[in-house]
């Protein structure tokens, strides 16, 4: 199919139209977007409120009313805002939406995440259009802010009057690319740290061997946490049943301190992204910390920038009737689905934090991985097949 004939289809022009909002961190206005779904969801016909738990920080919600609104509801959610661009690594505009004569459709946000929000409102067209009408009560919700952390996203849309209202039972959120011919479903999420190391010591001459020196503890902190991230390394190695979101990394991304060659200081600073596996053993890994931090002589301030909380895995058995009709939704269309834990982070673990069960899934496989990449790109072809993909979901998820 040419370029043309895809720029014809109106799924693709909603998705087009969207991509060309350029709703990129930092400081995003989301005006436009904003009414760009209000548009959307008087095209279906739908209601739709606009409300704002942090000032500029809106949260859109489409409404798909159901026969019996007094069972749990689902959450149809996606995040508005996009990660930032290099122009000149793009070799198309990254908020033209350029399709290609292959169909690859290149913006910022096809693979993360705006594919997943209008591929939901393109699914209940068409079951609207079959005249399915659900027991219970959807809710698509477009937040702000997920790329930057969601703190004052669905963090705190969660805590509002109005979610509580919502009667939530389930939520669907995105998923991650394959690069292969299967679908990744996300159950569960690794807990974020952000570990700050303050290291003081002996200052002086450079020429002089000072003892317990701020360098030399950072030193022994470091290999001690250098031991542990192999260890990772060659678990991952080693095991072929596991991936990255199931073991625990930990990155050195942040070093300060000194102030010219010849002067040893007193302090050093160092920063450590950590992402722990739900199956490690916090308690005993930060004391593990603590007790290295003793070990290379003490002096050292141990702060956290984040520290997320244990959440519980979204159960994938029979005890969970929507996992269920998730399943089988994709049996039936005969999706091959890998449940795995998400590497990063969604806004997944906010609702899941709230005791209810969450997965994300986003249609795409066969698909190179350019999330937060330069030409990030989705086919049309794939989309429109996302949409269908959806379509069979969300009508198991309705009848539950």
């Amino acid at each position: 199919m040419s370029a043309e004939k895809w720029e014809d289809n109106e799924e693709i022009k909603i998705f087009r139209e969207y991509l060309r909002i350029a709703t990129v961190q930092p400081n995003v206005d989301y005006t436009e977007c904003v009414e760009f779904l209000k548009r959307q969801a008087h095209s279906l016909d739908l209601p739709v409120d606009v409300i704002y738990p942090v000032e500029k920080k809106p949260v859109v919600i489409i409404k798909w009313l159901g026969t019996e609104p007094e069972l749990p509801s689902v959450i149809l959610n996606s995040h508005m805002d996009v990660v930032p661009v290099f122009r000149d690594k793009w070799t198309h505009d990254p908020f033209a939406a350029d399709i290609d004569e292959e169909g690859r459709i290149f913006a910022r946000g096809t693979q993360d995440m705006k594919s997943v929000g209008t591929g939901y409102l393109g699914a209940i067209r068409l079951l609207k259009a079959s005249g399915v009408q659900p027991k219970r009560n959807f809710f698509v919700t477009f937040v702000p802010d997920e790329e930057i952390g969601g703190e004052l996203g669905m963090q705190e849309f969660v805590k509002t009057e109005y979610y509580s209202n919502m009667n939530v039972g389930f939520s669907l959120d995105e998923g991650g690319t394959s690069e292969i011919d299967l679908f990744y479903v996300f159950y569960a999420e690794r807990m974020r740290w952000g570990l700050k190391l303050n290291f003081s010591g002996t200052s002086g001459h450079g020429s002089m061997l000072l003892p317990s020196t701020a360098g030399v503890k950072l030193n022994y902190v470091l290999n001690k946490l250098t031991e542990f991230r192999e260890s990772q390394v060659q678990r991952l190695a080693t095991d072929q049943t596991i991936n990255i979101g199931d073991v625990t990394t930990i990155n050195l991304t942040q070093l300060s301190g000194g102030v010219q060659s010849n002067v040893v200081p007193p302090h050093f600073e160092a920063v450590f992204d950590m992402r722990l596996s739900i199956t490690l053993d916090v308690v005993a890994f930060e004391k593990q910390i603590h007790d290295w931090c003793e070990e290379a002589g003490g002096g050292i301030e141990i702060s956290f920038d984040e520290k997320e909380p244990y959440v519980a895995p979204t159960k994938i058995d029979d005890s969970n009737p929507f996992w269920l009709a998730f399943k089988a939704a994709t049996d039936e269309l005969g999706l091959k689905i890998y449940p795995i834990v998400c590497p990063g982070a969604t806004d997944s673990r906010n609702i899941r934090a709230q005791g209810i069960p969450a997965l994300g899934f986003s249609p795409i496989k066969n698909t190179t991985m350019r999330i937060h990449d330069h030409d990030e790109f989705l086919g049309a072809e794939t989309y429109l097949k996302g949409i269908q993909i959806y379509k069979k979901i969300l009508g198991n998820l309705a009848n539950v």
